[in-house]
């Protein structure tokens, strides 16, 4: 059985760079998949129609869209636990801490609030989805990553920032969700790691073979 290993972090805080180092230094079977499965999932394409305001009012129903994301997760399901029986690692780019963390933070909630224990009640029992063997917390300040973001943002003329992005207080307001998921141990073990400096990759793919 392989390790479901969760990347998460603020937007902008370097998820992708950090799958793509962790990719090329963890020893053997490695897979890889991104949340929310745009073009691949329905959710995930209304999840994206909410983000830029393409879904009307229903972009600002807090628990509605956290459950576009957990049913994009759940129509992962399958796929996930394959990938566990034919890889020695499976690397997440967000994952149930995600839907966590900004939804709790759109209601003004912290870690131990309400909306926390309904998406683990929803996506872990319920849906059944895998639970983690690691989480990986990119932690960087939210100015960094909304300059990062908003770089990605020019260099993709393809890929606007989205309503959540270019909200710096929820940002801010995510990212202390996120420390008290970590503080926590929510669900499984959690590395934080430094984003505003290249990580080890090696030296975190050690950790996580343990």
């Amino acid at each position: 059985m392989g390790r479901l290993i969760a990347i998460e972090g603020i937007d902008g805080a370097g998820k992708r760079t950090l799958t793509d180092a962790l990719d090329g230094a963890l020893d053997g079977r490695v897979t890889r998949l991104a949340f929310p499965r745009y073009g691949v999932d329905v959710h995930a394409d209304l999840v994206r129609d909410g983000l830029h305001g393409r879904l009307g009012p229903f972009g600002d129903e807090v628990y509605g869209m956290a459950m576009l994301y957990a049913l994009d997760r759940r129509g992962a399901a399958a796929d996930l636990r394959a990938a566990l029986d034919t890889h020695d690692f499976v690397l997440l780019d967000r994952y149930v801490a995600s839907n966590a963390a900004f939804g709790a933070a759109r209601v003004h909630q912290d870690a131990r609030g309400e909306f926390v224990r309904w998406v683990r009640d929803i996506e872990i029992d319920r849906f059944g989805l895998p639970v983690p063997h690691a989480h990986l917390l990119l932690r960087v300040a939210p100015s960094v990553a909304a300059e990062r973001s908003t770089r990605r943002a020019l260099a993709d003329a393809d890929r606007g920032r989205d309503t959540w992005e270019s909200d710096d207080a929820l940002q801010a307001r995510v990212a202390a969700v996120y420390d008290g998921l970590a503080g926590d141990g929510w669900l499984a073990p959690w590395h934080v790691v430094d984003g505003t400096t290249a990580p080890d990759a090696h030296e975190l793919a050690k950790k996580l073979a343990e």
